[in-house]
């Protein structure tokens, strides 16, 4: 389990390498964009979610058909 920690790290730290030497800006927006890059995939995947969770009321068919699989799902895995 540690390689996998070891990779996260090293791919966090050649991002924040890559925004301190690359970029053109600022001191201090290097330095922001630095930390903060990685919130980028985190946002995505909340922004799928909610949009996964309005599809599901907007459009009742879907909604239906993914309760459907996820009740099959549920009824597959306690067999």
């Amino acid at each position: 389990m540690s390689d996998v920690w070891t990779s996260i790290a090293l791919i966090y730290v050649a991002g924040v390498v890559w925004g301190l030497l690359v970029i053109d800006a600022r001191v201090g927006v290097r330095m922001g964009l630095a930390v903060l890059w990685p919130v980028g995939p985190a946002a995505f995947l909340v922004t799928l979610t909610i949009l996964l969770a309005a599809s599901l009321i907007a459009f009742p068919m879907f909604g239906l058909a993914v309760a459907a699989i996820a009740g099959l799902v549920s009824w597959i895995a306690t067999r």
